[in-house]
């Protein structure tokens, strides 16, 4: 029953991307993404074969680099040389790039991914979750790659810059939560310690809050240049968010922390007077 169910859930996942992608009316979105999923499933089978998760992480961003040059690539064709289309291509790769060398030097310094122990032993549960890492690029990055293949590319206008400021922002906030979070740790007496310093005495959780605010940009970027039922890829932000919040990150590490640091009165302390997501000033 739980193999059909996981096998359910990967269908569902592929089939709602594939009629975003179709329901874009552009035939490079969905070449795209079928060529996302298809990666996720060329690398689920040496993952399953070796029992190993430790290039998970970094699929999912090499798929990134992949589908959004893909697009714009096949774009150029028709829009030679749009700044802002390249632009966008740019910043979703260093994004990717950073992200992915990120998580890939973390995993093999730890060794492994907790979350991945009893997943990777199930054929369908491990092939499901490399799926959904399919729908989880394709989604955030649909508003993008929709804007890209447009017949005038991304478009250049108020809401563009305040788009481009705005990923700035937002990246950068990522990247000094991680940074910060990472010598917190490295010091041996925070090992059973939870950081609630920096960024993270601004919010619990400040590395989400940047990436929900870049991919939030993305989409801000790419708005001007999406028409009719392309506006349905302005999910991205939301699926973000809901991802983000509700499924795979606050909750999963609120759950554990609360079982770690949860009898402290400091952590009560701390989880009543800063915020969960937004950064409080």
């Amino acid at each position: 029953m739980k193999s059909f169910l996981n096998i359910l859930f990967a269908t569902i996942a592929f089939a709602l991307c594939i009629t975003i992608a179709y329901l874009t009316k552009s035939e490079i979105v969905l070449n795209a993404v079928i060529l996302i999923f298809l990666i996720q499933w060329v690398a689920y089978i040496p993952a399953y074969l070796f029992q190993t998760e430790k290039f998970y992480d970094l699929t999912g961003s090499l798929t990134y680099l992949t589908a959004t040059w893909f697009v714009y690539l096949s774009s150029n064709q028709e829009n030679p040389l749009n700044i802002a289309s390249l632009i966008v291509t740019v910043l979703i790769s260093l994004w990717a790039i950073r992200l992915g060398s990120f998580l890939f030097s973390r995993i093999h310094k730890d060794g492994e991914d907790k979350r991945f122990r009893s997943i990777k032993t199930s054929a369908s549960q491990f092939f499901m979750t490399w799926t959904l890492q399919g729908m989880w690029v394709s989604i955030c990055s649909m508003c993008a790659i929709t804007g890209i293949s447009s017949s005038g590319g991304i478009v250049i206008n108020n809401l563009f810059y305040i788009g481009l400021a705005l990923f700035i922002i937002g990246f950068s906030i990522e990247i000094i939560a991680d940074y910060q979070k990472t010598a917190f740790r490295i010091i041996k007496e925070n090992k059973d310690k939870f950081i609630n310093t920096g960024l993270w005495s601004k919010s619990q959780h400040p590395n989400y809050f940047g990436e929900i605010l870049l991919w939030s940009s993305v989409a801000l970027m790419s708005f001007s240049s999406l028409s009719s039922t392309q506006y349905l890829t302005m999910i991205s932000p939301i699926f973000t968010y809901v991802l983000l919040v509700y499924i795979s990150g606050v909750r999963m590490l609120d759950d554990m922390g609360n079982k770690k640091w949860g009898h402290l009165e400091e952590y009560k302390e701390y989880k009543k007077n800063t915020p969960v997501l937004f950064l409080k000033f």
